[in-house]
């Protein structure tokens, strides 16, 4: 592609599809827009209406977008295709342990599972506030920050980050505001076709471009799948840590579940959970790790950059416009879809829970989806400072994944547990990776090759091992409080004792 400029053309085909996708969805959903009664089953769930097909279009691009194309595609390695591939162990979970639980539980949040759990608010509340900081401080800017990166790459224009990223939240915020998760869900399947269909293309040409060969002068870390310990998945740390963030991303994050929740039946549900992790076996590690290797080739160690620039060098001039439309869509579907699940918690778990239980849930949705946006906006420049996007959301996400998903081990596999002990769980999991992460940690690079690695904390113990640490001890720590300062002796569920009261309530 030509980066010099950018043509009317270029810049017609791209309006031309956004005006599409848009047009395609409103056809879809007219009607059955957001918020006409005020139903948060409306609003947040699609009305329980979406078929497989949509769920698993909304999964598959909720999760896909520029933070995976640019970011994982920056780390110029093959290595980072284990992050897709153990994906599938995380929805298969979801598909057949969590699902039926959350329909049984009639649950609008995951946070609603944790209340009947424990039979407090408070829980609920704590962990709600918790993923609705995650996702404006976190997901929503890292979002539109790498969308606008790629735009900057792909055409070669020196408009600011923030602005790019200010066009993309509003754009993002008029389709969760004004259709709700029904046009969230139907934008990210229709879209969802053109944006892996490119993204494939965009792999096979990149090889072509090296005659298929992305061994030859390529440092054998950036090829290997077997990851040494000072890499940025060691390969132990698959059948660890990587197991329990694969877990709680897909199983108990709100942004996934929502769309496995506004299925109409638990099988329909099970269904779009399932063709998600079958995409994500077939399609998604190609296109977010080749592209990556093959720019390193060409160009050398360009970090984020690197898909921009392989995009630019391999697809035809004509065809920028169209690809940037997809690249913009794939923004559009994800941020949507954060900002519907932020919108939900505050709603639900907030909103109506302590200000007016009969809020319109339109009207909420509008409100604070537009302060989202701005929030996310504003910190776009902190990201832009980040060395990897990829890496620097998953340390960030350590720090509040493990201590919640041992709320949910807790609650789920154990009775007799105050709520209080399990939110001493969790601040005891925030406090110890914290501690290591950004109080043990000590600046320093070690060099193999080209290669730069950070060890973070202790030398040998990589972060996704410290996850587990955290996860473990968490869970420990819940109990002992349980048992020592509440006087609570828990039951796990699957001794003779948990057995025999199960059987005793399902009497």
């Amino acid at each position: 592609m030509n980066s010099g400029g950018v043509s009317a053309v270029q810049i017609g085909v791209f309006l031309g599809i956004m005006v599409l996708l848009g047009l395609f969805t409103y056809l879809k959903v007219r009607g059955k827009g957001a918020g006409r009664d005020g139903s948060a089953k409306d609003v947040f769930l699609a009305g329980g209406g979406l078929s497989w097909f949509f769920v698993a279009g909304a999964i598959t691009l909720t999760n896909l977008s520029t933070d995976q194309l640019v970011g994982m595609n920056g780390n110029q390695m093959l290595l980072l295709a284990w992050w897709e591939l153990s994906a599938i162990v995380g929805l298969t979970i979801l598909a057949f342990v969590f699902v039926p639980i959350y329909y049984r539980n009639n649950c609008t949040t995951v946070t609603e599972l944790l209340e009947k759990r424990y039979n407090k608010r408070n829980i609920r509340t704590t962990i709600s506030a918790l993923f609705l900081i995650g996702n404006v401080v976190i997901y929503l800017p890292a979002v539109i920050y790498s969308g606008a990166l790629f735009m900057q790459s792909l055409f070669g224009v020196n408009i600011p980050l923030t602005v790019i990223a200010a066009v993309f939240a509003a754009v993002g915020a008029a389709y969760a505001i004004l259709g709700g998760l029904r046009a969230v869900a139907v934008l990210d399947t229709y879209s969802g076709v053109g944006i892996l269909g490119l993204a494939l293309v965009v792999v096979f040409l990149a090889l072509q471009a090296v005659n298929f060969d992305i061994v030859t002068d390529v440092p054998r870390e950036r090829i290997t799948m077997i990851g040494s310990n000072d890499s940025p998945i060691p390969f132990h740390t698959l059948f660890t840590g990587m197991i329990f963030i694969q877990i709680f991303y897909w199983s108990t994050n709100q942004n996934i579940t929502q769309k496995a929740l506004a299925a109409p039946t638990v099988k329909e549900a099970q269904k779009g959970v399932m063709a998600a992790a079958l995409i994500r076996f077939l399609i998604i590690p190609a296109i977010v790790v080749v592209p990556g290797v093959v720019a390193f080739k060409l160009f050398g160690d360009v970090g984020d950059r690197a898909y921009g620039m392989l995009v630019a060098q391999v697809l035809p001039s004509w065809t920028s416009g169209l690809f940037a439309a997809m690249i913009a869509a794939a923004v559009l579907t994800t941020f949507s879809a954060v900002l519907n699940a932020t919108t939900t918690l505050y709603t639900i778990d907030f909103h109506r829970q302590f200000i007016n239980p009969k809020a319109n849930a339109g009207r909420i949705n509008q409100i604070v989806g537009i302060g989202a946006s701005l929030v996310a906006i504003a910190l776009v420049p902190l990201f832009a400072s980040a060395e990897s996007i990829i890496n620097l959301l998953q340390e960030l996400n350590g720090l509040l994944s493990m201590p919640i998903l041992s709320t949910f081990i807790v609650g789920l596999l154990f009775r007799h547990v105050d709520a209080r002990a399990a939110i001493a769980g969790l601040l005891w999991g925030f406090a110890l990776y914290a501690f290591h992460n950004f109080v043990l940690y000590k600046p320093g690079l070690i060099y193999e090759g080209e290669t730069v690695y950070q060890y973070i904390g202790i030398p040998w113990l990589h972060y996704i091992d410290v996850m587990v640490v955290v996860l473990v001890t968490s869970v420990i720590f819940a109990l002992a409080v349980n048992r020592l300062l509440f006087g609570n002796r828990a039951v796990f569920i699957f001794s003779s004792e948990g057995k025999a009261q199960r059987a005793a309530e399902a009497a």
